[in-house]
């Protein structure tokens, strides 16, 4: 749990980001951020031992879990403000454990129950009216978007400890994968002239989320995917959204509804100790 809840800090302080840099379009950004999270982990793939099938399974799962997920979320800002993208991630923990029953053949819900409350916690804090051209295009991406994260989580989470490796040794198939579809759906759309005339600041906030909020986040994540149980698991896909609101407020001195966000953080905090509760130890 301490490694989901280090990635959800990191999330919340670097969330903002990804407006600032939706200009340059989806598939490319995508495309960077994949091939740069390629990058940092490459040094540490180990792939001896794994069947031919295995590797490809893994970088399936990347392809899905970041390349395409990553297309669908990028693509949203479009549609959508920070806030709206925000709001509509907040499903992801019903995702994570609808894929799970699905897998596993049986309903578990204590975990659907405290999935959905987070939902409820969440929805509170970043709760702000809808209604405006757009929005229905935007939502539809972003549950897009949710679903592929989820099921790409709870594939690695089921078939990673199978293997005998760490996470180390696999997220680098990940990113390839991740990378592979990322390229190739960019390729034919790049807007070169946006490109070409990104700003210093845009190539900084590229770097920084192919390397840090990408690369470390997402393979923190899922080493913490695999060391708790799905409830947990669920639950904190949501937790990144109230830390950022918290952030706006404490670092950035942005206008925060305190009590809003006061109610919607017990609620999810309450839905982390009732999911707590039912879990062995």
């Amino acid at each position: 749990m301490v490694l989901l809840l280090l990635v959800s800090v990191l999330w919340a302080l670097s969330f903002g980001l990804m407006a600032q840099v939706g200009g340059l379009g989806a598939p490319f950004v995508t495309a960077v951020r994949t091939v740069l999270a390629a990058l940092v982990f490459l040094p540490f793939l180990r792939v001896k031992g794994l069947s031919a099938g295995r590797v490809l399974g893994f970088a399936g799962i990347g392809a899905l879990q970041f390349g395409l997920m990553y297309l669908l979320y990028t693509a949203s800002f479009r549609w959508l403000r920070s806030s709206e993208v925000a709001l509509f991630t907040i499903f992801t923990p019903l995702f994570v454990t609808l894929v799970h029953d699905l897998l596993e053949r049986r309903m578990s819900w204590r975990f659907l129950a405290t999935a959905a409350l987070a939902v409820v916690g969440t929805g509170i804090c970043v709760w702000s009216g809808l209604g405006r051209a757009g929005l229905l295009r935007g939502f539809l991406l972003v549950q897009g978007a949710n679903l592929c994260f989820a099921l790409g989580q709870v594939l690695y989470r089921r078939l990673a400890p199978a293997t005998g490796k760490r996470d180390r040794d696999l997220m680098g198939l990940l990113y390839l994968g991740a990378s592979a579809v990322a390229v190739a759906m960019a390729a034919p759309s790049v807007q070169w002239g946006q490109v070409i005339h990104m700003s210093l600041h845009q190539l900084g906030v590229l770097l920084y989320l192919g390397t840090v909020a990408s690369g470390l986040g997402f393979f923190l994540f899922n080493a913490g995917a695999r060391r708790t149980d799905i409830g947990t698991l669920a639950i904190f896909n949501n937790m990144k959204v109230p830390l950022a609101i918290l952030a706006s407020g404490l670092v950035f001195r942005e206008a925060v509804d305190w009590p809003r966000l006061a109610l919607g953080g017990a609620i999810l905090a309450g839905a982390l100790g009732l999911n707590g509760l039912g879990t062995r130890p």
